[in-house]
């Protein structure tokens, strides 16, 4: 029996993580699992005999989970440990985003629940070889024979539809802040002044953004927030190129979702996202406001967008949730 700690159902709306815990979920044969959550109405695809409801406790992200498993495997969705070890653990890796990228207590406490949880796993599995990499530089070389690459999947929601023209826009996707190098998406639009920008996701813009897009592309923008997977596609494919130029991924869905759709992708040459798009997108030394001006000017020659296009759909194939899936289970059978 496979028992799946839900907590990353209560911390997010929607976001990789959910996506990842959703497929397999779904996947995983009914008398097999039983998923512990901590909303009182479990995922439509999950079965009431599958459900078990705990009432949240103060602080329940940060704590070990009250759950019998004696003899089955416990796998949380977001590094939390079961209060008694009497079975086998899984922990999926998904970065080392506070690591790299936060300097204060929240880094303490993420970075000390993570290690906690690693370090009595019996399998660990890491979403790319570059976050299997990072753990093994954070925490030691004594952790390489635990770890596992499982890479996360695409959708097949997300695909080419040729009735859908291409428009003047581009598409940024996710969250904006920091890392995310939002900015210099914005600066490199301010020279383009046929493009607009649309966001998807993210949560709600901030004041300054606001400002800056309307200090730099006035009227040329506007937030679309949550979209359902359909409604996405939609944007994907009338996009001239998604712009994801992140200093750092675990691993990167919006990649492989745009080059599903048939969408051009701009990314920056660092973290995960090399063995994300192959050669199948254009990647940028740094992801400042020049180079991706000149991502985007190198697009619109119709023979280059063309060629991605094409190479986007070859390198997506290659990444699925069932192989996701297949995967993940051949690292519970193996304990």
């Amino acid at each position: 029996m496979i028992f799946i700690d839900g907590i990353i159902f209560s911390l997010q709306k929607s976001g990789g993580i959910s996506v990842l815990f959703n497929e397999i979920i779904s996947r995983l044969p009914k008398e097999n699992y039983k998923l512990i959550g901590f909303n009182a109405e479990p995922p439509s695809y999950v079965a009431d005999g599958n459900y078990s409801f705990v009432s949240p406790r103060l602080m329940e992200r940060y704590r070990r989970v009250l759950v019998n498993c004696e003899a089955g495997i416990f796998h949380s969705t977001y590094y939390r440990l079961p209060a008694t070890k009497s079975c086998k653990v899984v922990t999926t890796v998904h970065d080392f985003t506070y690591e790299y990228f936060s300097n204060n207590f929240r880094r303490t406490v993420h970075a000390f629940q993570k290690n906690k949880a690693i370090s009595e796993s019996d399998k660990i599995i890491c979403v790319s070889e570059n976050t299997r990499q990072d753990l093994l530089e954070f925490l030691g070389n004594e952790y390489e024979e635990r770890t596992f690459v499982v890479n996360n999947g695409v959708s097949s929601d997300y695909y080419y539809r040729p009735e859908i023209d291409t428009e003047t826009q581009v598409i940024f996707v996710g969250a904006r802040s920091g890392y995310k190098n939002f900015k210099s998406v914005v600066q490199a639009l301010s020279g383009l002044q046929d493009l607009h920008l649309i966001c998807v996701g993210g949560g709600a813009m901030t004041s300054a953004e606001i400002d800056l897009m309307d200090k730099h592309i006035p009227g040329r923008y506007r937030h679309a927030g949550y979209l359902t997977n359909d409604q996405l596609n939609c944007e994907y494919n009338r996009s001239l190129c998604l712009i994801y130029p992140s200093l750092y991924e675990g691993f990167g869905i919006p990649v492989l979702e745009a080059m599903r759709a048939g969408c051009p992708v701009i990314a920056v040459n660092k973290s995960s996202i090399p063995e994300v798009t192959g050669s199948a997108a254009i990647l940028l030394d740094s992801g400042d406001a020049d180079e991706i001006r000149q991502g985007i000017s190198t697009i619109t020659a119709t023979s280059c967008r063309d060629d991605l296009v094409e190479k986007g759909r070859v390198q997506a194939s290659k990444f699925s949730w069932d192989r996701t899936y297949k995967q993940t289970l051949e690292v519970y059978e193996s304990l």
